[in-house]
């Protein structure tokens, strides 16, 4: 068992920190008694306590004394505010996972005072056990503490581990955001298919379960997606004809240029929190 009754506690209990213990009760890797969430919502904790039966708190501080292991799930924008407020609190800590993108190993340690540190990069595909997470730990991190942190992000779905911080920025910008691309992508998709002439309701279906089985096919096939793609365009054929004016349009150049600002994004969230 990765975990022995050990004290979960969340800082932030926002979108994915409660994927992450949704997923953890449903798999039943802890009890709803040994799962904290600290937010400063109070109603969103209230809903939280009847939704899963943990505890809840918004005092940070007071959550991050009694933990075995610390999980941060807050926005990047206040993890200037929240680290100083729990330094010098989290010493008897054996585990600090964080999912707060662009904030590195260093930072995090440097002002907690704990060099355990685990940082991930999740996304928000987690919320239904689908998601895909980067990771990675520092030196300090042992084994015991590795197969924990795997427990929790095993949680949302899938997870990667990279060896070199690096590739968390990257993940960042590809998996982190990626689902947002998704959605503008099936938003264009359905608004097309309104403006030619079909219901929302029926455009939608038709974009959802086309996403949904290229996705599938493409992973059961393992061919490169160059490869699937020539199969559905035939020669002077209405596939052609599309992917030509997306071309035209500069469909890859608008995507890759969109994935690198959120790569440099991520990173100039990591030399400074905000």
């Amino acid at each position: 068992m990765a975990f022995n009754g050990e004290k979960t506690v969340f800082v932030g209990a926002g979108v994915m920190g409660e994927a992450m213990i949704k997923g953890l009760l449903k798999q039943r890797l802890l009890a709803p008694e040994n799962i904290v969430a600290a937010d400063p919502r109070g109603e969103h904790l209230a809903a939280l306590r009847e939704r899963y039966g943990i505890e809840v708190t918004t005092d940070n501080a007071e959550a991050a004394r009694a933990a075995d292991v610390l999980v941060l799930s807050v926005k990047p924008q206040v993890m200037g505010a929240v680290l100083p407020e729990l330094r010098g609190q989290v010493d008897g800590v054996r585990l600090i996972l964080s999912i707060v993108a662009g904030v590195p190993l260093q930072t995090i340690s440097e002002n907690l005072l704990n060099a355990r540190v685990v940082r991930s990069m999740p996304n928000t595909p987690g919320q239904i056990g689908r998601g895909i997470t980067v990771w990675t730990a520092s030196p300090e991190v042992g084994a015991e503490e590795r197969a924990q942190a795997e427990a929790l992000l095993g949680a949302m779905g899938e997870h990667i581990y990279a060896a070199d911080e690096r590739f968390l920025d990257m993940a960042t910008a590809l998996s982190g955001s990626g689902p947002a691309y998704v959605f503008m992508f099936m938003e264009a998709l359905v608004d097309a298919g309104v403006h030619m002439g079909f219901a929302r309701r029926d455009a939608e279906k038709l974009v959802e379960q086309t996403l949904l089985g290229s996705v599938l096919y493409a992973q059961q096939s393992g061919l490169h997606p160059a490869q699937l793609r020539n199969q559905v365009t035939s020669p002077g054929g209405t596939t052609a004809a599309a992917l030509h004016e997306m071309e035209k349009g500069g469909l890859r150049t608008v995507l890759s240029e969109g994935v690198w600002a959120a790569y440099r994004r991520s990173q100039a969230l990591g030399s400074k929190p905000e």
